[in-house]
């Protein structure tokens, strides 16, 4: 028993419509918040011997110095990563000491001096990163991405050049490349509100997963591409019955394949540490993102393209 996949598109494309415009919004109002590789800043990751302060204390004890905002983010039981403006050595040092210092307790019964102690923590690593290699790596980061689209669209224009009926080859790279904006958009728009409310950053690794993102949905959509091409070269029936037979024989492979990736980084998103935990979140997003529109977006829009051509 088939699934009639094109019986509902335009539900499809009012779903996909109201999501890639919420996330637009998000985008314009909220923003993405760069982390230190794209702005320049300090790195400071330390673990505590006995119990952790919250991340407001910390910050409250750290407030006399000129650091900018500070990002915290607690790592495991007692680590916590600091992410600051680029800082002296000597600044590095009274951030130590500071971090070091025990809040003041309560009033001894017997004095009026506050009972003093000091927190004991070991320093994992520090690291600067100044913001001119910050402003090289987004520069590079841009040209990336435009070859990487510019790439892909010739590709899938020269791979489909043999089935240029009733679909030109060239529209099946563009259709490509919306189902990737749709793919990518999504995930920075749930960024765009995690920096907002939860202070997440825009880093190197988050950014290698959404290129990473481009692969694995270009992957599902060409696979099922690739069906339909097949189904074309034996002329069975319209191109929508062919479209939808090809989309009902690639199902099963597109969703597996998902899901085993998924279940990888699920696991790293919550075993994985602070380091990996958004690098795995952006990778989830987008394949959840991508593994729908290879299915729901990609081809139905091949279908309503065909048809608007035929009514203009």
């Amino acid at each position: 028993m088939q699934i009639a996949f094109l019986k509902y598109k335009k539900i499809y494309f009012i779903f996909s419509g109201i999501l890639i415009l919420a996330s637009l919004v998000c985008l314009i109002v909220f923003g993405l918040k760069p982390g230190i590789d794209f702005t320049g800043g300090s790195i400071l990751e330390i673990e505590y011997i006995e119990e952790r302060p919250s991340n407001q204390e910390i910050k409250e004890t750290l407030s006399d110095l000129d650091l900018g905002e500070v990002l915290v983010q607690p790592t495991e039981e007692r680590g916590t990563i600091l992410k600051m403006k680029d800082i002296s050595e000597d600044t590095h040092q009274q951030v130590l000491e500071k971090l070091r210092e025990n809040e003041e307790g309560e009033e001894d019964e017997s004095s009026s001096s506050p009972i003093a102690g000091a927190r004991e923590l070991e320093e994992r690593r520090f690291e600067s990163i100044g913001p001119v290699i910050g402003q090289e790596l987004k520069d590079k980061t841009i040209i990336v991405i435009i070859l990487s689209l510019f790439s892909i669209v010739l590709y899938i224009a020269w791979s489909f050049r043999k089935i240029s009926r009733p679909i030109p080859s060239w529209q099946y790279g563009m259709v490509s490349l919306l189902a990737l904006f749709h793919d990518v958009l999504i995930p920075i728009g749930i960024f765009s509100i995690l920096g907002k409310y939860q202070n997440v950053q825009i880093t190197i690794p988050v950014i290698t997963a959404l290129l990473a993102v481009l692969g694995y949905s270009i992957n599902n959509t060409v696979v099922v591409f690739d069906r339909i091409r097949e189904n074309l070269l034996k002329h069975v029936g319209t191109y929508q019955e062919i479209v939808n037979n090809s989309l009902n024989q690639t199902l099963t492979r597109s969703i597996n394949t998902s899901l085993t990736t998924l279940f990888v980084l699920v696991a790293i998103f919550f075993l994985g540490g602070e380091t990996l935990k958004y690098f795995a979140l952006a990778l989830i997003l987008g394949i959840i993102a991508g593994t729908y529109s290879s299915i729901f977006l990609a081809s139905p829009i091949l279908v309503a393209w065909l048809r608007w051509r035929k009514r203009a």
